[in-house]
């Protein structure tokens, strides 16, 4: 990234802190009402108090614990269920009804039945977290798998290639885009659910944390949440990013193209056409009449 990109981008962010400074310093309430919002240095100062004790460092790692094993359980589950639909009739017919008919339900619902199922608030929560990004994953992965063109798997299937080479070297590694896709908006509606999950049946935690600041009506506290929540959710959202853009470099990208040394390269990275059937090669032209 060139550094006016990264100029601009702490214009931005210091420009909506200033006017948030502005509004919160004259008391605006202009329909709306920002006399009792803190303002952003009594947020900073709140939230340097609080960086030095050990309490906001065990709800932090808490809430990472809880994200970590619920996406990663989601993403794993929602991959392979997603690819067994698109690829399997037997597999839509059995699963599809049964979880369009789940995928509705927002996951923070599912709370009363994690509490029933799970002996521990600690596993009902990762529960919580990893449904609320299966089904993104799920939805995402089995458009990416229906999409792929079926050429480049009648080409392996033509080479020898058996099922699982099918789906480790054309299935998955086509799908990976749209896979990422899914997991993109994944982990940021588990960071919802899991916050909200916290906040009705958590012990520690972010949520947690600022849920019992709002109920001493400590709004500082509640804004240091706030920050916080949304500063784990950029970092873990900005690594699933890069992991996709690392797993998926063999993609033409638009900056490789608008140069003028990698003109041409998105017509370079086209795979080459491979025949399928004798009569598609020009060998196989000449004697495709004689052969049945």
């Amino acid at each position: 990234m060139t550094g006016g990109r990264w100029l601009l981008r702490a214009a931005s962010l210091g420009a909506a802190l200033l006017l948030w400074q502005a509004l919160t310093s004259l008391d605006v309430n202009v329909w709306l009402r920002f006399e009792q919002f803190p303002t952003v240095g009594e947020v900073a100062s709140t939230f340097a108090e609080r960086a030095g004790t050990a309490p906001y460092w065990q709800d932090l790692v808490s809430s990472l614990r809880r994200i970590v094993a619920g996406f990663a359980l989601a993403a794993v589950l929602g991959v392979v269920v997603g690819t067994a639909i698109a690829r399997s009739r037997t597999a839509a017919d059995m699963l599809g009804p049964l979880l369009e008919v789940l995928r509705p339900i927002p996951a923070i619902a599912l709370v009363p039945v994690a509490i029933l199922l799970f002996p521990s608030n600690e596993q009902g929560i990762v529960f919580i977290t990893c449904t609320a990004a299966f089904f993104p994953v799920l939805v995402s992965t089995r458009h990416a798998v229906r999409a792929l063109t079926p050429v480049w798997e009648e080409a392996v299937l033509t080479m020898g290639g058996g099922r699982a080479r099918v789906l480790f070297s054309v299935v998955l590694p086509g799908a990976l885009p749209g896979i990422f896709g899914g997991l993109s908006v994944g982990i940021g509606v588990s960071w919802i659910c899991v916050i909200s999950a916290e906040m009705i049946s958590g012990e520690y935690g972010v949520g947690y944390r600022t849920w019992q600041d709002y109920t001493v009506v400590d709004y500082p506290g509640v804004f240091v949440g706030m920050v916080t929540i949304g500063a784990l959710g950029w970092l873990t959202s900005t690594a699933v990013e890069r992991t996709g853009r690392r797993l998926t470099s063999w993609l033409p990208r638009s900056a490789v193209s608008s140069s003028p040394a990698g003109a041409a390269a998105p017509e370079a990275s086209r795979p080459a056409r491979v025949p399928l059937r004798a009569a598609d090669s020009p060998q196989g032209a000449t004697t495709g009449g004689t052969q049945k």
